[in-house]
């Protein structure tokens, strides 16, 4: 085929610089866009932190119809920026303030007036920083040192022993000829009795007998417990309690006891040492409930302290206007202009942001009074024909957003679910069915714990139709056990 020239007309969305920055911030969790805002102050003369005191963005209340005035102001707020940028304004004095040309932004300090952020980058000590330490404190011989330091090597993050002293004696002939294994198990035994009691061992078994060994010889049931875990482990895995208490010669009140006890006791000892750092979650947007003289309802807005506040600095863009160096007055005109998109790229995320949490709030008003068993089916598209933007812009928004309400703080996306067909002709929501299991499992027998099946049929009784193996799904996505697993002794 001979290759040939032709036009051919056709349109497509231009994604010019500025629009890529909107949609990148409006996708950047709270943390993130703060260390985006604190980048941009550095690397950008025309911008600088604001501290002063100013209005909360407030949406207009759910349940409540609009006045034509509030209509309008939203409409303005609202920005759409997969489709275009029209609704961020076209001209920013470089004199401006941030609050003289967004009346309803957010009013948080910078990082030197507000809440202190702790440094993320904290030293976390590790287990095995936990035991060379007792070691350094222990008074031994330098042969018994090199091993226990070999051993701790060899000790995984649970405090499980990840070899065995065999192998722990073959790393050591060749600097220590002579040791014998018997020196290797004195070691470990030692390091075994190090805080926290039981690391180092090499099986479960092994881990709560030392740790029952370590307990005073008058602990109520402690030799039976020892006795049940020497000899019995695997009958108390599969919840066995009748042969327990027939090879224990035990009555079922006391057999309880001894498992309690053995409850007690930590199977994964260096995870008390291993702690990931808490997470503290910074909500983006507020739902709270307030009386009005038509009763009660729902006020969503944005968190005024979730993130710094930033302005243009006005003695730089003053100085963008007045500079005859060509070479100064592009680079002052390049950073000017880069400023003014970042302002209006926050307060397009903001509007978008504030629309989305307001339309959900409307949509699962239910959830907000009654709880998760009113939650109703709700997909990205529903959230999108209502506020007329693309599915991807929602999908970009509550990603990673958090709302703090009466009940808790979710995700936005926690409010979006999949539905099953009822046997009344309705849907049911995903989480109202989670939910119900939940309750149903909190509230069975703990001796007849309730099968899957079980549940399937119960939730038949309700008008809702899900299998066996659907029911099996949702409890395992909530971390249920199984009904055999559950079983336990009153």
């Amino acid at each position: 085929m001979k290759p040939t020239l032709a036009l051919r007309m056709g349109q497509q969305l231009a994604m010019t610089p500025q629009l890529q920055q909107a949609i990148r911030l409006l996708q950047l969790s709270t943390v993130d866009l703060e260390q985006e805002i604190q980048t941009m102050v550095t690397e950008n003369p025309m911008l600088e932190y604001d501290g002063a005191e100013g209005p909360t963005f407030e949406s207009l209340p759910t349940g409540e119809e609009e006045s034509p005035q509030t209509g309008k102001e939203n409409s303005e707020r609202d920005v759409n920026i997969d489709a275009d940028d029209h609704g961020i304004p076209e001209d920013l004095p470089v004199d401006s303030r941030w609050e003289d040309v967004y009346e309803s932004s957010s009013a948080p300090s910078g990082p030197s007036e507000g809440w202190e952020q702790e440094d993320r980058n904290t030293y976390r000590e590790t287990l095995s920083d936990h035991l060379l330490w007792q070691l350094n404190l222990t008074p031994m011989s330098d042969n018994d040192r090199l091993m226990a330091t070999l051993i701790i090597d060899a000790i995984d993050d649970d405090g499980m022993l990840t070899t065995t002293p065999e192998d722990i004696l073959e790393s050591v002939r060749e600097d220590l000829p002579e040791t014998e294994l018997d020196e290797v198990l004195a070691v470990l035994k030692l390091v075994q009795h190090f805080d926290p009691i039981g690391v180092g061992a090499r099986d479960l078994r092994e881990c709560l007998l030392i740790q029952l060994g370590a307990l005073s010889a008058d602990t109520p049931w402690r030799n039976e417990a020892i006795q049940l875990v020497d000899e019995h482990l695997a009958s108390l895995g599969s919840h066995d309690y009748a042969t327990l208490s027939g090879r224990l010669k035990l009555q079922e009140a006391q057999l309880a006891d001894v498992v309690r006890l053995i409850q007690s006791l930590h199977p994964r000892p260096g995870a008390t040492v291993n702690t990931e750092p808490e997470e503290f979650v910074v909500p983006d947007v507020i739902v709270r409930k307030v009386a009005g003289k038509r009763g009660a309802r729902w006020v969503v807005e944005l968190n005024a302290d979730a993130l710094p506040r930033i302005r243009l600095n006005e003695q730089y863009a003053e100085l963008a206007r007045s500079v005859t160096s060509a070479s100064d007055a592009t680079y002052l005109r390049d950073h000017l202009n880069e400023a003014r998109w970042f302002l209006k790229s926050i307060q397009s995320r903001h509007d978008t942001l504030l629309k989305v949490a307001t339309k959900i709030v409307e949509m699962q008003r239910g959830f907000f009074e009654y709880g998760e068993e009113a939650m109703k089916p709700m997909v990205l598209a529903d959230i999108a024909a209502a506020v007329d933007m693309h599915e991807s812009t929602i999908s970009r928004v509550t990603s990673r957003k958090y709302m703090h309400t009466p009940r808790g703080v979710f995700e936005l996306k926690y409010f979006f679910s999949s539905h099953v067909a009822s046997s009344t002709g309705g849907e049911v929501s995903s989480t109202v069915i989670r939910a119900l299991i939940k309750k149903l499992v909190a509230d069975e027998n703990a001796r007849k714990p309730l099968s899957d099946s079980q549940l399937a049929t119960m939730l038949a009784k309700q008008n809702i139709k899900v299998a066996r193996r659907t029911v099996a799904k949702y409890r395992e996505s909530l971390r249920i056990p199984p009904s055999n697993e559950r079983k336990r002794i009153t």
